[in-house]
C-alpha cells in the first residue's frame, strides 16, 4: 500500500533517552523542562523570537482569535482544512469567504479587500500546502483597513518569504505539529508574534489563565502540551533537514515523470521559498480526477482530495459564490509524499497516472 503520507518516526532508542529522563524527573506536563527545551530550539531554528509550543494547530487558532479580541467578520479563505474555518465559528466569530487565486492557490488579495464592511476585524490566510501567500499585498489591505492579521501557517514550517520565516509575519502565525506535518510532535502547535505583550497574553490563555497557582489574569483554555509531545519534536527536529531534502528530491522526481500528464502545480510567487510539504496537482477536470483516483485506488495507492470540499460548502455556513476555490477544490490531487518514499512507487504511480490519462 502507499498512503498519502506517512507519519516521520525517528530512531526509538533516541525517543527513549528522553523517556529515561521524563521517568527521573517525574514531570510529565505543565510547562515542563523538555517543553521550554523544544520552545527555545524551534525558535532558533525558525528564527522568530516569541513562540508557544501548544495542544495542537486548532487551539492555536482559536488563542489567536481570542487573544486579539476578535468578536466580528474575519476574512478567509474557503480553501483550507476545515479548522480554519471551525476556528472562527467556534470564537463565535463570522467567516467572510474570499475566492483563492487560481495559479498560488492562495487567498486573493483583490478578493479580500472586495469582501471588506464596516464588520470586518481581520483577515485569515492559509499558507497552503506551505506556500506563502501574497504578504506584502495582505499586509497594505491590513494596514489601509486597520484588520488584524492571522496566518494559519499549519504546512508551512520551514516556508520562508523573503529571507524570513512565514511565522514572522501577521499579528499571530500559527502552526500545526501534527504527526502527518513535515515536522511534528505526535499531536501539537503553535503560537507565534512578534509582540511580547501578545504572547504574553497568549501563555496566560494556554494554561487556564494562570497567573501563578492562585491567581487568574486571563480567560484561558487548555492548551499545554506535555513533555513525552515536547520529546518526540526535540528528536525529529534533529532529522529535519534530512526530511526536507528527501521530499525536494522526491518532488523533483515526480516533476520528471510526470512530465507529459496534463496538470498544473500551485505558483511560488517571487521571494517565496516553498517547503515540499506537499505534492499538490490540479486535473485538468473532476471526472478525470475521480477516474484517476479510482484506478490508483484499485491498485492500493491512495491520494488525497485536500481540500475538498470548498469550506463554503460546510453546512453550518452560508454558500457564496467562489468559482476559483469550488473548481479547484473539485479537481486537486495530493499525491503520495513521505520520508521513505521509492523511486519506484513514484514511477507505479506515475504509470498509472499516464494511462488514465491516455485511455
Amino acid at each position: 500500500m502507499i498512503p498519502v503520507t506517512k507519519p516521520f518516526l525517528p530512531p526509538k532508542e533516541d525517543y527513549e533517552k528522553y523517556l529515561d529522563g521524563i521517568w527521573q524527573r517525574n514531570w510529565l506536563t505543565n510547562n515542563g523542562p523538555l517543553v521550554n527545551e523544544l520552545e527555545l530550539k524551534l525558535k532558533e531554528y525558525l528564527k522568530v523570537n516569541h513562540l508557544l509550543f501548544l495542544t495542537n494547530g486548532t487551539i492555536a487558532i482559536q488563542i489567536a482569535i481570542k487573544a486579539l479580541g476578535l468578536k466580528g467578520e474575519i476574512i478567509t479563505t474557503p480553501f483550507s482544512y476545515v479548522a480554519t474555518s471551525s476556528s472562527i465559528v467556534w470564537e463565535n466569530c463570522t467567516p467572510v469567504f474570499a475566492d483563492i487565486d487560481s495559479r498560488t492557490l492562495n487567498i486573493d488579495p483583490a478578493k479580500v479587500e472586495a469582501a471588506i464592511t464596516s464588520s470586518t476585524e481581520a483577515i485569515m490566510a492559509t499558507h497552503v500546502y506551505g506556500n506563502p501567500c501574497d504578504i506584502d499585498a495582505l499586509h497594505a489591505i491590513a494596514a489601509k483597513h486597520k484588520l488584524k492579521v492571522i496566518y494559519d501557517a499549519a504546512h508551512a514550517f520551514g516556508t520562508l518569504y523573503k529571507g524570513k520565516s512565514v511565522f514572522e509575519y501577521g499579528d499571530v502565525s500559527t502552526a500545526s505539529f501534527h504527526s502527518t506535518k513535515l515536522f511534528h510532535t505526535i499531536e501539537g502547535g503553535a503560537v507565534v508574534t512578534t509582540s511580547p505583550e501578545l504572547l504574553k497574553r497568549m501563555a496566560y490563555m494556554r494554561n487556564f489563565g494562570h497567573d501563578g497557582p492562585e491567581k487568574f489574569a486571563e480567560v484561558g483554555i487548555n492548551g499545554k502540551n506535555s513533555e513525552f509531545h515536547a520529546a518526540m519534536g526535540l528528536v525529529n527536529l534533529s532529522h529535519i533537514e534530512a526530511i526536507r531534502k528527501a521530499r525536494k528530491t522526491q518532488s523533483e522526481y515526480y516533476d520528471k515523470v510526470l512530465k507529459n500528464l496534463k496538470f498544473q502545480k500551485p505558483l511560488v510567487l517571487p521571494g517565496a521559498a516553498f517547503n515540499y510539504a506537499y505534492y499538490a496537482i490540479v486535473l485538468p477536470s473532476e471526472e478525470l480526477t475521480l477516474r484517476m483516483i479510482a484506478e490508483l485506488n484499485l491498485n492500493l495507492i491512495y491520494p488525497r482530495r485536500y481540500f475538498y470540499p470548498s469550506l463554503d460548502e460546510l453546512p453550518y455556513l452560508k454558500k457564496v459564490d467562489l468559482p476559483v476555490a469550488r473548481s479547484v477544490s473539485n479537481r486537486v490531487l495530493c499525491l503520495p509524499l513521505y520520508h521513505t518514499l521509492t523511486t519506484e512507487e513514484i514511477d507505479f504511480v506515475a504509470r498509472i497516472m499516464l494511462r488514465v490519462q491516455n485511455n
